[in-house]
């Protein structure tokens, strides 16, 4: 009898042969502010392309950045680390007190012209354990790679620069290519900017664990502040200012603990099940729209209205949502203030005693009640 496959094996094989696309922050916050949604959290574990995905089924996304947004970001990053991380190291000694003199950089983009992710994640082990033993105190890391467990899969995370200790502390810095004019960006900027940071924090003292640092050493070596650098006015001049954490901390920490295991949640799908995208020599797809959806079906999903600010998915599951009149498309206030009512038509025959409660809908069909009384009586007021 063959052993049961592993989970890796298990989402490799709902991938199909497309290579998986990585875990970023991004991704991470957005898994994290909808931790009920297996649907999400089995796609993200198996490195599904969502946009792709959301396409196939009818549904096309267009999530991500512009081209040109992404050619503006590399190329404000590459001034910011140009004749030897000069801006960087201004910045250091503006915001931190850093002597420019004092750090050194170690580009871990590659490790001997490999990008490899698990050999970067290797050798940012290697060299944080050389800071924090003391060896090379003086050492700034460019584009380490930071594991973190994610439901139960590891996430490879690769924050724009990792300062050496300052004041015992290291500090993740964050460069972004949003202005800020007259020393104020945009304020869903900054956060969306400061949720990716907290993401990199945590990832930064899940990777002090591993290099041997106890859990109140690890917290206490990583700063519970970022610094931003982004341009000036309207000019490219580099500008960079300290952004506090300990909100998103605390609610991202919360988060990651109550996401459920990938593996348990794809373990709920049918043998067969597939999120097979590739196409054959022949043009014909592995898989057909209806096959992917019935795929998607079989993972529950946690829709909102929320979820269109940020899943690639939202607009297939607020159709599927609209067809079961569920709760959750008018707001999660609203699924939270009806539990246990499954659609919104179930709501209405309850009102109008069409529908018999059990007893556990007795104070929920009470407050319907109520609240159809009030309204009557305003529209009988307003008439």
């Amino acid at each position: 009898m063959a052993p049961p496959p592993s989970t890796e094996d298990r989402l490799s094989r709902l991938r199909g042969p497309i290579a998986p696309q990585a875990y970023t922050a991004r991704k991470i916050t957005a898994l994290t502010a909808n931790p009920g949604c297996a649907r999400r959290a089995v796609l993200d574990a198996a490195g599904v392309d969502k946009n792709a995905l959301a396409a196939r089924v009818g549904f096309d996304a267009r999530f991500g950045q512009s081209p040109f947004a992404i050619s503006r970001g590399n190329a404000f990053e590459e001034l910011v680390k140009a004749d030897g991380y000069a801006a960087l190291f201004t910045l250091l000694r503006t915001e931190l007190g850093v002597p420019v003199r004092e750090a050194g950089v170690a580009d871990l983009n590659t490790v001997g012209q490999n990008p490899d992710l698990k050999l970067r994640a290797s050798e940012t082990r290697r060299l944080l354990r050389r800071v924090t033993d003391g060896t090379d105190e003086r050492l700034i890391l460019d584009h380490p790679v930071l594991t973190l467990q994610v439901a139960g899969q590891t996430a490879y995370l690769e924050p724009d620069a990792v300062t050496h200790r300052i004041g015992g502390r290291f500090y993740i810095a964050e460069i972004k290519s949003f202005a800020a004019i007259d020393g104020q960006a945009d304020p869903g900027k900054v956060a969306e900017a400061a949720k990716q940071a907290a993401v990199y924090v945590i990832a930064l003292r899940q990777t002090l664990l591993a290099v041997g640092l106890d859990a109140q050493a690890a917290a206490d070596a990583v700063a519970h502040q970022f610094l931003l650098i982004c341009p000036k006015d309207f000019a490219n001049q580099p500008y960079g200012r300290l952004v506090d954490l300990r909100q998103k901390l605390d609610a991202i920490e919360f988060q990651l603990g109550r996401l459920d295991r990938a593996e348990d949640l794809a373990a709920m799908l049918p043998a067969d099940a597939s999120f097979d995208l590739s196409v054959g020599r022949d043009g014909r797809p592995a898989r057909t729209g209806r096959e992917l959806a019935d795929a998607l079906d079989d993972l529950t999903a946690a829709y909102s209205p929320s979820c269109l600010d940020f899943c690639e998915l939202a607009q297939y599951c607020r159709d599927q949502a609209t067809t079961a009149c569920e709760p959750a498309r008018l707001g999660t206030s609203v699924r939270n203030e009806l539990p246990g009512i499954d659609s919104t038509r179930t709501a209405l025959g309850l009102i109008d005693a069409a529908l018999e409660p059990d007893p556990t809908q007795a104070d929920i069909v009470e407050r319907l009640r109520a609240a159809d009384r009030l309204r009557a009586r305003r529209i009988g007021g307003a008439a």
